[in-house]
């Protein structure tokens, strides 16, 4: 059997505080810790001396690429056409504001005229009753003539021509007296 811990590395004193602190905080023995810190540089190829670790800087802005693009889609997507949609339901609503104005304005108008049209139908209807009952009346009144000139006419022929002028003044003024009555 062959002993895979036949190679040994040196270090100074502060390097060894280094990584046992770094050992501790894994939770791993110091040998695990240097073997994956050397497998994660051969396989990374990254220098230890570049602190900057510019690969990691790619990766990182890549990243901050990605998430701005998505960013960016999701606002194209869907923040855009929520603007653009409420500015028309914007102007839509004053279009439709000013138009109920509009139409309510209207509406008072016409209220007002209707209620002057209501006020001169009722005119009308009272001069068109006036005019009804003043009919009614001239019936009325044509129909009392007609019998006070029947009756006239009857005494007249039932007088004759003999009777005297006494009688006859008579007639009339009876005549005169129910005319003046109606």
């Amino acid at each position: 059997m062959e002993d895979n811990n036949i190679k040994s590395v040196r270090y100074p004193v502060a390097t060894d505080q280094k990584l046992e602190k770094l050992a501790l905080k894994l939770g791993r023995p110091k040998k695990v810790v240097v073997i994956q810190m050397v497998d994660y540089f051969y396989r990374s190829k990254k220098d230890p001396l570049d602190l900057g670790d510019e690969l990691l800087k790619k990766e990182l802005v890549n990243g901050n690429n990605k998430i701005i693009g998505f960013i960016k889609r999701q606002e194209s997507d869907f923040l855009l056409p929520v603007f653009t949609s409420s500015g028309v339901l914007t102007t839509m609503a004053n279009e439709h504001t000013r138009y109920l104005k509009a139409t309510y304005n209207q509406l008072i108008e016409e209220s007002k005229r209707a209620d002057q049209l209501s006020f001169r139908v009722g005119m009308v209807e009272k001069g068109i009753n006036s005019i009804q009952k003043q009919q009614e009346e001239k019936v009325l009144l044509k129909g009392r003539c007609r019998k006070i000139l029947d009756y006239y006419i009857n005494q007249r022929e039932l007088l004759g021509w003999s009777t005297s002028n006494a009688k006859k003044e008579e007639l009339q003024a009876h005549v005169r007296a129910s005319l003046d009555n109606l």
